[in-house]
């Protein structure tokens, strides 16, 4: 395909965005608590195996966020739990969103 014309996000004309690279262009990272291993977890609480554990100054993206056990860290009581990954888990009160209400999306 020839391209005559680039516009600021590098489409050419008449290409489309599909959703998941919309989606993934406005994706954001936030910082987990400073000095904080987190533990990511299969599912939204306290009483899901952990996968693995973030390592201190891990920042993550937030995919979409649920509600879950609530759980008390560096930021306050919350029972938002942040989807960082395919499935995987960290509990929204040891991220640093900037708010004690939801950023992203729920999840579905």
């Amino acid at each position: 395909m020839s391209v005559d014309h680039i516009d600021e996000a590098g489409r050419g004309e008449g290409e489309t965005v599909t959703a998941a690279a919309a989606a993934t262009a406005d994706l954001r990272y936030y910082s987990v608590a400073p000095g904080v291993r987190l533990n990511v977890r299969r599912g939204p609480g306290t009483q899901y195996s952990i996968v693995r554990v973030l390592p201190e100054g891990a920042k993550v993206p937030i995919f979409c966020q649920t509600p879950g056990t609530a759980v008390t860290g560096p930021y306050g009581t919350s029972n938002i739990w942040d989807n960082i990954d395919d499935g995987q888990f960290v509990s929204d009160a040891y991220v640093l969103t900037g708010t004690d209400g939801y950023v992203a999306s729920r999840c579905g």
